[in-house]
């Protein structure tokens, strides 16, 4: 269950993002604020590395890694850019909520492309998220 416990940590931290961000980028260009924010992401990531004596040389790692994770860096920088953008033309109780549509979107590209089993439970959960997510929306 160790899982868990750090799941929660990113869930909180998450929460906590939209709210630090909406007010970080009220009087800065979105994309300078998602570079400044990218920086101390970078440091801290490295302090923890090092903290931790995790240091691998670039030469170990295989080219399938280096790929894959440089395309989740991509798509990480993607997200963080039109977050934050989002985030400068809507309210945070607008963004936050479509923006956790990506919760749905994990779920089911794990079960396409990880071949992740997807119960009947997690299909309603995933289906339920959605409506919440678009009910917002709404309101």
């Amino acid at each position: 269950m160790q899982w868990l416990f750090f799941a929660l940590i990113s869930a909180t931290a998450a929460g906590a993002t939209a709210i630090l961000a909406k007010i970080g980028v009220r009087d800065v260009p979105s994309e300078l604020a998602t570079a400044l924010r990218t920086a101390v992401v970078l440091v801290l990531a490295f302090a923890v590395v090092q903290a931790r004596g995790e240091w691998v040389p670039l030469r170990a790692l295989t080219a399938r890694t280096l790929v894959f994770l440089t395309l989740s860096g991509l798509a990480t920088g993607v997200s963080w850019l039109a977050y934050f953008r989002a985030l400068q033309l809507a309210p945070a109780s607008r963004v936050a909520p479509i923006d956790k549509l990506s919760l749905p979107i994990s779920i089911v590209l794990a079960a396409l492309v990880l071949g992740e089993r997807m119960s009947w439970q997690l299909a309603c959960g995933v289906t339920l998220m959605m409506l919440g997510a678009l009910l917002t929306l709404a309101g």
